[in-house]
């Protein structure tokens, strides 16, 4: 296996797009949902791109990409069909030690970009290594049939609960079992059904007084 898996924290890092059309609009989309602080730079840029620099939330460059723009990233996605370009990005990155993705060049990448299912805090990454990236896309669909929005809430409830049980003890193996049986009772379904009653009823079973559902989710009984 070539690539180590990860999944990274980009927080407030401030990251570069090179590229301005739809899939370099892509690339900045996601980074802006993972918290990054988003460049672009591009001659050319799509209506999504010049609205998302017109509402202050990236800040675009309207010029020929330069050494010069990878000063203090913590990492850069070119996204061109400009081949001459997307090596240049790449050796420039290398100079750097800095973490490079080349859009559809994994050879020319230190790190490739997986297909993703994203429900809430529920996110599957499928990679093919590079080889497919069409089979991952045919993973990734038949994966979001299979993990509905009802994993979303599921997450959300299982944080928590586990931050109330926190609050209560710092012996995390102690609640490991309490995890595993309420994972085994099946609330996903339930949730699925919006059967707030039985979900309770599972809850008090496991957990005891004050783990109501409605409750622990944030919304009014």
């Amino acid at each position: 296996m070539r690539y180590y898996p990860v999944n990274l924290d980009i927080q407030t890092r401030k990251c570069l797009v090179v590229g301005g059309g739809d899939v370099g609009t892509r690339k900045v989309i996601t980074l802006l949902e993972c918290g990054a602080v988003v460049t672009a730079v591009s001659i050319k840029a799509n209506e999504k791109l010049l609205k998302l620099a017109e509402s202050g939330l990236i800040e675009l460059k309207r010029r020929p990409y330069t050494e010069t723009d990878l000063g203090g990233m913590f990492l850069v996605i070119c996204a061109t069909d400009d081949e001459e370009l997307n090596r240049q990005v790449s050796r420039d990155a290398e100079k750097y030690n800095m973490l490079c993705n080349i859009a559809d060049r994994p050879e020319a990448c230190n790190f490739i970009l997986p297909a993703l299912v994203k429900r809430g805090d529920l996110v599957i990454a499928v990679s093919t290594s590079g080889k497919s990236p069409a089979f991952a896309k045919k993973i990734r669909k038949d994966l979001e049939k299979q993990y509905g929005v009802e994993y979303a809430d599921f997450l959300k409830l299982m944080g928590a609960i586990r931050k109330k049980l926190l609050s209560y003890s710092h012996e995390h193996e102690a609640h490991k079992p309490l995890f595993e049986m309420i994972i085994n009772k099946e609330i996903v379904q339930l949730i699925k059904n919006n059967d707030t009653d039985k979900i309770d009823s599972v809850l008090f079973e496991v957990l005891g007084e004050g783990y109501g559902y409605m409750d622990l989710m944030g919304q009014k009984e």
